[in-house]
């Protein structure tokens, strides 16, 4: 059967449902699997929880979500660049779970390879343990964090073939490996789908296992923060 749709619709057709649970790759504006937000904004999907290293800004990736109120919860590392994200949460209307980057990525990675939860000593002593298991490692102090399997991935890549192994390019590759591992269902948009056996084996970041649909698009070039020197 192929993975390959025909668009963003298409492809998450069956998959949504209303209170889900999705992991999304990209960091600021870099990565993020902007078609598929966009079809989930059009089919009107809500009371999402999302994990992601942050919602993009308030007219981009998640943050168009976050204008018509689909999303209930985000599991992030940082709300900075995103006013309606933080207006949503410090009014109470948003409810955040914050997770350091290395130990979302961590929980991602870890619920996409079947580990349920590990320790780390990342946020112990902070509002991050609270109500988190500790244990004692050598006369250190560790807190148990809980592995991420969500009922979603949606991921971008640079390139793939038709059966999903996929190449990330530069910075896009961030959050979007662990995030399309975590997923009960991964889908993923590219810049460019080709036949397999053209890519080189050993230059995969994303074995197709873990990809079940797959889609091609045009995509944004956005620059985050753009600093120039005067002339």
């Amino acid at each position: 059967m192929s993975k390959v749709y025909g668009s963003a619709a298409e492809a998450l057709d069956g998959l949504l449902f209303d209170g889900m649970f999705i992991a999304a790759g990209g960091f600021g504006l870099c990565g993020i699997p902007e078609l598929l937000i966009d079809a989930i904004r059009q089919a009107g999907t809500k009371d999402l929880t999302f994990a992601s290293n942050n919602a993009g800004v308030d007219d981009f990736g998640i943050g168009i979500l976050l204008q018509t109120r689909q999303v209930k919860k985000m599991i992030s590392s940082y709300v900075g660049e995103n006013a309606e994200f933080m207006r949503q949460y410090l009014s109470g209307e948003l409810e955040l779970e914050f997770n350091p980057q290395g130990t979302l990525a961590e929980r991602m990675r870890a619920g996409g390879c079947g580990i349920p939860g590990f320790y780390t000593k990342t946020g112990v002593g902070t509002v991050i343990a609270e109500g988190k298991e500790h244990k004692e490692f050598d006369g250190q102090t560790y807190i148990l964090e809980r592995g991420i399997v969500a009922d979603l991935s949606i991921v971008k890549a640079w390139k793939a073939d038709t059966t999903g192994n996929a190449v990330f390019r530069k910075t896009a590759r961030n959050f979007n490996p662990p995030a399309a591992m975590c997923g009960k269902v991964c889908v993923m948009e590219v810049e460019e789908i080709v036949e397999p056996g053209t890519l080189d084996p050993d230059k995969i970041h994303l074995p197709g296992i873990y990809v079940h649909r797959l889609i091609q698009g045009s995509h944004e070039k956005r620059i985050e923060q753009r600093t120039t020197r005067a002339a």
